[in-house]
């Protein structure tokens, strides 16, 4: 099976895109979570069939890079075994949901997750491609900042709400409603246009202008949000980062021998369930206060076939520099596909080398254009305007 590239839509399992080093191949561990046997699973098929490197995402997903046409069948049919695999692409794609990786035995998330997993692969209307959900739903919101278009949330005194991203208030519902209340605001977004041209997200179709029914609007202020997660010790485990969001496969089998399950985050970083201290391994980030957690990088050239420039080679080397308060950025292209927000440095690359945008996105106005990456590793005190 072959892949075509095409602008405004994630890859699947099933439906994989092609990139500068083969097919990439999404899987979507249902509920965020993963046991042991299918991390170790995913590794061992990453290195029989794709290049030995995982993405992680920051849709909390895991990504098999450098598969071949030839691999992609025999791959499909390991992640069946696996439990990883839809029974076809559209409801792969719609199931997109966040899941908080800081919930509790016994409590509402993972019946959550599944609950709205069967509503919409049974029910859910044609939503666009990277329209999303997020099951939130701790005493504070750890996923406030990841992008998703409808939040299942606790209000400020614990009861659930269900919630349009850029709406500042939720509904409030009651436990067995909540799917309901998901597919109305779905449902909504569709026939009030929302979904026009196959692109469209919640905050950016209110912001526009579209007004919620009243059925569908809420009261209810959303729960504070959680200070950004950090690798180190949790209740829940232990967090460890993945550098520029990618690591070999042997990484991800060796985490996977550390705990019965990982459950995956948008923070690329993995959270080792159960585990008292921090494991070990040179392609794992396990300081908080360690550089690469200060960059963010696409796969960047030659790995995508759209990349103007080596990214990751240039965050690395800027990493050090970048003070620990702020986030850099670095993207191969205009598109933002590592990172879709703003950041406080942005550096886009272009055929005639990189811009740089100050406290806005990939699709920001630039500050300096055509720098060279040599010149911003012998000189970065550019980017934060020093000359």
């Amino acid at each position: 099976m072959s892949a075509v590239a095409v602008n405004g839509w994630c890859p699947g399992a099933l439906r994989p895109m092609l990139s500068g080093d083969g097919l990439v191949v999404r899987v979507r561990p249902h509920g965020g979570r993963l046991e042991a046997g299918q991390a170790a699973g995913i590794a061992l098929l990453a290195a029989r069939y794709g290049n030995g490197l995982i993405d992680v995402t920051s849709r909390a997903n895991l990504q098999i890079r450098g598969v071949t046409d030839e691999a992609h069948r025999p791959l499909l049919e390991g992640l069946a075994q696996l439990g990883l695999l839809d029974s076809d692409p559209e409801t792969e794609a719609r199931r997109n949901i966040l899941v908080t990786p800081f919930w509790n035995v016994g409590d509402d998330t993972c019946s959550l997750a599944d609950e709205l997993e069967r509503a919409l692969a049974d029910s859910a209307p044609d939503l666009p491609a990277k329209f999303g959900f997020a099951i939130d739903d701790g005493k504070e919101r750890a996923l406030a900042a990841a992008s998703a278009d409808i939040r299942i949330e606790r209000d400020r005194a614990g009861e659930l709400i269900v919630r349009a991203d850029g709406a500042k208030l939720g509904r409030s519902v009651r436990r067995g409603e909540t799917e309901r209340a998901v597919l109305a605001l779905a449902e909504w977004f569709v026939a009030s246009g929302g979904a026009k041209g196959g692109r469209g997200r919640m905050a950016a179709h209110i912001a526009a202008g579209a007004k919620l029914p009243e059925a569908l609007r809420g009261d209810a202020e959303p729960a504070a949000v959680m200070a950004t997660p950090h690798p180190g010790l949790y209740p829940h485990g232990a967090m460890v980062g993945v550098a520029f969001g990618q690591l070999p496969h042997s990484a991800l089998d060796h985490l996977a021998t550390c705990a019965s399950a990982l459950r995956m985050t948008p923070w690329r970083m993995i959270l080792v369930e159960g585990m008292r201290e921090m494991p070990d391994g040179a392609d794992l980030i396990t300081e908080a206060d360690d550089p690469a957690q200060r960059v963010i990088a696409c796969s960047g050239a030659p790995r995508c076939g759209g990349a103007h420039a080596d990214t990751r080679a240039l965050a690395a080397a800027l990493a050090p520099h970048i003070a620990p308060d702020v986030r850099l950025h670095v993207s191969g292209c205009a598109k933002g596909c590592a990172h879709s927000g703003p950041a406080a440095i942005t550096l886009v690359a272009t055929p005639d080398g990189f811009d740089l945008v100050r406290g806005g996105s990939t699709r920001g106005t630039p500050a300096l254009r055509g720098l060279s990456g040599a010149g911003l590793i012998k000189n970065p005190s550019v980017l934060m305007g020093g000359r």
